[in-house]
């Protein structure tokens, strides 16, 4: 069925809850159990559509992933037009168990022990680790015919669950249009998608709410090259390493992009999703607040302007009694001192998502796509992002901002 076709969508919901996975004293991967006779229904139906080759909608503990066998071309392929995605833009292979991992991987390629150590800390989890791919077993539509493949083992129920019941890998970048931002419920995929999908599985909201880290660790260095920040932080990696290596000499660094490193060769023909492309905008213009707390100065062409004067400077210049409403939103933490100058005007109607405390990135994190795309659907004109410290979670936040952002001004406070 093509996907310019209007589709039926249905949602089917899942109780994670009601997911386990039996350990086996044996080293065999067992079936997931499933409690729920609701949740065992949606599954097997999804499971369904995804071994026909059909893309189907499921949450992670990332974002709602956008899913189709990963090892069938025709199927892959259904991604991408779904998604209306650049060919050029690689997928993230999703696994189960490791037994699935060592049938995508070359027959002599053994993995590095700190392959090892990061999949033994973080998987099932928010880490996608880069591997040698064989064209052989990985179509190239995968890969973009890159060298590599990016893998992941999600820890969601719902999606471990559904990618052993179809005992294939899938392949599954966010589910959403391309350049768009991140789903994190069911209804965020409803809205984009919906007509587009037979199936979207409705697991809640993500935990996470960005998507993965992306990892790096072929190189001849033997250090990890961070791709894409996400859910696991730079700092538990290299916390990880430094417990599980004693020696400072063969400990691995854990680099990250455009900040320890630039590699512009990649960023032409990448290697991992997220690193060509604009992603994460909304409909409505997004302008990055940065403030006289940063931790960065502003670049020397930046110009800085008080936060009296900006927030002066917005709205409708339309003389009382007929001014132009202008809807405003504010997606800032919820101790912002900006909001102190958000005060009432007439030509303005502020609406604001808070973020979480300045000290909880990973709040912030959880709430920043569904703040878009909520502030989006309430019509607002524009949306200003405030900027958060790059610590922890605070890196991935203000990655995916810089590529949703359209503009950036610098505020003294």
């Amino acid at each position: 069925m093509a996907t310019s076709t209007q589709i039926h969508t249905r949602v089917l919901k899942c109780d994670p809850s009601s997911i386990t996975f039996p350990i086996s004293s044996d080293g065999a991967d067992p079936p997931p159990k499933i409690d729920d006779p609701e949740t065992l229904e949606s599954l097997t139906v999804a499971a369904r559509h995804i071994t026909n080759g059909e893309p189907i909608a499921f949450p992670t503990e990332t974002v709602y992933g956008l899913g189709a066998l990963a090892l069938k071309t025709e199927a892959a392929a259904r991604i991408f037009s779904t998604k209306g995605r650049p060919a050029d833009n690689p997928l993230i292979v999703h696994v189960s168990s490791l037994s699935m991992l060592r049938q995508l991987l070359p027959v002599d390629y053994i993995i590095p022990p700190m392959y090892e150590i990061l999949m033994r800390r973080f998987w099932p989890g928010p880490l996608t680790l880069l591997f040698p791919s064989s064209p052989s077993i990985v179509p190239s539509i995968i890969t973009a015919g890159q060298p590599t493949v990016a893998i992941r083992m999600p820890s969601h129920p719902v999606a471990r669950a559904l990618i052993a019941l179809a005992d294939a890998p899938i392949a599954a970048p966010s589910a959403n249009s391309s350049g768009k931002p991140s789903p994190t419920r069911a209804e965020h995929v409803a809205r984009d998608l919906g007509g587009k999908l037979e199936v979207i599985l409705d697991g809640g909201r993500c935990e996470v709410g960005l998507e993965s880290t992306v990892v790096d660790g072929l190189r001849d260095d033997g250090n990890l090259r961070v791709l894409r920040p996400g859910g696991v932080t730079v700092e538990d990696m290299q916390n990880v390493l430094d417990e599980e290596i004693e020696s400072k000499e063969t400990r691995p660094a854990v680099l990250v992009h455009r900040r320890d490193f630039q590699d512009a060769a990649m960023e032409k023909a990448p290697t991992t999703p997220g690193m060509k492309y604009r992603h994460y905008s909304p409909s409505v213009p997004v302008t990055l607040l940065h403030t006289s707390s940063s931790t960065s100065p502003p670049p020397a062409h930046a110009s800085v302007v008080s936060a009296t004067e900006f927030f002066a400077s917005l709205g409708s210049s339309a003389p009382v009694p007929h001014p132009i409403i202008t809807k405003i939103g504010l997606l800032v933490p919820s101790d912002s001192q900006l909001l102190r100058f958000a005060q009432d005007r007439e030509s303005i109607e502020w609406v604001l998502y808070p973020l979480g405390a300045v000290a909880d990135p990973a709040m912030t994190a959880q709430r920043l796509f569904d703040g878009l795309l909520t502030l989006d659907e309430k019509g607002v004109d524009m949306i200003l992002v405030e900027e958060i410290g790059e610590e922890k979670e605070g890196l991935a936040v203000m990655n995916r901002v810089r590529k949703a952002a359209g503009e950036s001004k610098w505020i003294a406070l």
